[in-house]
């Protein structure tokens, strides 16, 4: 009842942009926790960008300035824009959804962790080279 479909990876020159997309289902989640999260060759699961169903999002030190997540309801598609890429951006990144109802605030830094996470996308690779 839940799918997660990404697009979008591809490969690009350091410094240049690129733009992932999700379209997802997400059954009767409507307060769901919608994240990008990536992984490189070696590393652990990386959240990098999360935003909650009232628009708040949170980002990761490490794109922060750089990414920009968004989200289109009337679509069912979450983006995450990427600028100013860097070599060390290169993994697989995935789409990612937290369904547990969560207020209080902190919201979309708790979808940041992918202990958090109930459905996970199939991935699109992106590659960055110098």
């Amino acid at each position: 009842r839940v799918q997660l479909v990404e697009s979008g990876g591809g490969s690009v020159q350091s410094g240049g942009s690129l733009r992932l997309s999700c379209a997802y289902s997400i059954y009767t989640y409507t307060y769901a926790c919608m994240a990008w999260f990536r992984q490189a060759p070696g590393k652990e699961r990386e959240g990098v960008a999360a935003v909650e169903w009232d628009g708040h999002s949170s980002y990761s030190d490490s794109v922060k300035g750089r990414f920009t997540i968004s989200k289109d309801n009337a679509k069912n598609t979450l983006y995450l824009q990427m600028n100013s890429l860097k070599p060390e951006d290169t993994a697989m990144c995935y789409c990612a959804a937290d369904v547990t109802y969560c207020t209080g605030g902190g919201c979309s830094g708790r979808c940041l962790r992918s202990s958090n996470i109930n459905y996970w996308g199939q991935g699109t690779q992106v590659t960055v080279s110098t």
